[in-house]
């Protein structure tokens, strides 16, 4: 936990309601998310058990399993959840536009939107996964065959599972993660995993505080956990007897009926709370302006949306249970460039984000004090455009002469700087030289260089280009890596990790 978001806990705990550690919002939010609260069957191998879903507050539709451990069963579920995912995911391919590529010489198209699937918590991520590793490698013919749309619908939960992976990215959202995102409870990260506890923090009711409606919302009677997972004395009490008494009246359809009414209403009882919950989050998050660079990340989601629609249609394979050695490489090194360009992107959106690094010294505020805009550099081998400013800051400055700064206010020019000298009452004042954003001339071009009295943040975090890492074709690398084995041993016409890998027949049989 960081400096400031333990402070913004603490004084949530005093003032008894979540305290704000984001003045934007660092997510998208599309016009119509589509909620998914998954439920699992207790003791079994995320066995589904309900699902509720759907793209608006009135447009709930509650899927159930009758019986968990019924294969048939399971595999007719996810082929009623594919009948309202894969539409809304269709519904996303309509117009698209084009976006130039080679420095205008050509030309990609992508679609205007994207799908948005939002889940309660990461546990709901992890649901998603599993069902799409579970359900992408069925046979549609042959021995325990499956509905066409089962195993497209396992490729699509696998790229939205994937995408939940990239940092920034808001193709998955787990609500929780989402709400933490923003503001700071009095309770644990663990605590902050249970919806109903960290709205309850977040927005308590009129006459409770934070605490006492965290309190309140962890009785599982009250607020039944928020999926997948199910309260052990709901199973024991009310679960197990409803599913017995459905396999009991296997021959009776009158009973049988009866039963799965009863079913029906026992798990929409369960799930309908979380599923109200889930969209009062998307209020609050709605609430919050949207950070400046949000809808770029989005536009990198519409990408891979539109990348991977184009796989499928060409009749791709799925993708692989497990990447090879230098697709796991490459994969890595683009989720730690991704990671670090996010956590630049929100403080340079971000003012409280940013104070975390002000903090550690590598950002710093100040007020321009002297500004010198006109300012020529004639020491090589031409003359050009070198503007120097001082600015008096508080804050702590612990970067060395010579470092070459940015501002999230001309995040374009770059601040080298010049002369770093400590002066009475704590503070300091900086001498940078700029360089570009300022035109081509040897006249900076108005309000591209700071003006006395103005007020801005340097810091030594850049959101600059950095060009990807290469790495090897496989068939360069070693044997032990997924390269090509030495002479004499057998090649296996379809290593585990490289291409479809075959269908998993012994999962759900």
């Amino acid at each position: 936990m960081s400096t400031l978001r333990a402070l913004a806990a603490a004084q949530a705990v005093a003032a008894g309601v979540a305290q704000p550690v984001a003045t934007v919002r660092h997510l998208h939010l599309s016009r119509r998310p589509l909620v998914l609260v998954p439920l699992a069957m207790a003791g079994e191998a995320n066995a589904p058990l309900a699902a509720m879903v759907g793209a608006a507050p009135g447009e709930a539709r509650l899927l159930i399993v009758p019986q968990p451990r019924n294969r048939d069963q399971r595999f007719a579920f996810v082929a009623e959840l594919a009948a309202t995912v894969l539409p809304y995911v269709d519904a996303h391919r309509g117009a698209n536009e084009a976006v130039p590529v080679d420095r205008g010489r050509d030309v990609r198209y992508r679609y205007l939107d994207a799908p948005q699937l939002l889940v309660p918590n990461p546990a709901g991520v992890t649901f998603l996964r599993l069902l799409g590793r579970a359900t992408r490698f069925r046979r549609i013919d042959g021995d325990y065959p499956v509905p066409p749309q089962v195993p497209l619908l396992g490729r699509w939960l696998t790229f939205f599972a994937e995408r939940a992976e990239h940092p920034g990215s808001s193709a998955l959202v787990a609500m929780t993660q989402a709400l933490s995102l923003h503001w700071a409870t009095g309770q644990s990260a663990v605590e902050d995993l249970h919806l109903p506890a960290l709205l309850g923090w977040i927005a308590p009711p009129a006459g409770r505080s934070g605490a006492e409606a965290a309190a309140w919302a962890e009785d599982p009677q009250r607020c039944p956990p928020a999926g997948p997972a199910t309260d052990p004395s709901f199973d024991n009490e009310r679960l197990a007897p409803a599913i017995e008494a459905y396999a009991a009246a296997e021959a009776d359809e009158v009973a049988r009926g009866e039963a799965y009414a009863e079913l029906e209403k026992l798990l929409r009882d369960q799930l309908t709370p979380t599923w109200e919950l889930m969209w009062r989050g998307v209020g609050l998050l709605r609430a919050l302006p949207p950070g400046a660079r949000v809808a770029g990340r989005w536009d990198g989601d519409r990408d891979a949306f539109t990348a991977y629609a184009d796989h499928v249609d060409a009749d791709g394979a799925p993708q692989p249970r497990r990447d090879g050695a230098v697709a796991a490489a490459a994969r890595l090194h683009r989720l730690e460039r991704a990671a670090d360009l996010y956590a630049v992107q929100r403080a340079y959106d971000d003012p409280l984000v940013m104070a975390e690094y002000r903090l550690t010294g590598e950002a710093f505020v100040g007020e321009v004090v002297l500004a010198d805009a006109a300012r020529i550099d004639d020491s090589g081998r031409r003359p050009v455009l070198r503007p120097r400013i001082q600015l008096v800051t508080t804050d702590p400055v612990l970067v060395p002469v010579g470092a070459v700064l940015s501002s999230p206010a001309r995040p374009a020019q770059k601040a080298r700087v010049v002369f770093v000298t400590p002066v009475a009452d704590g503070k300091t004042e900086v001498v940078v030289e700029l360089s570009g954003g300022m035109g081509r001339g040897l006249t900076a071009a108005p309000g591209s260089v700071p003006e006395v009295g103005e007020r801005l943040c340097y810091t030594t975090l850049s959101e600059a280009y950095v060009p990807a890492g290469s790495f090897p074709a496989v068939e360069e690398t070693p044997w032990t890596h997924g390269g090509p084995p030495a002479a004499g041993v057998p090649v296996d016409p379809l290593p585990a990790g490289e291409g479809a890998a075959p269908v998993p027949d012994e999962e759900w049989t």
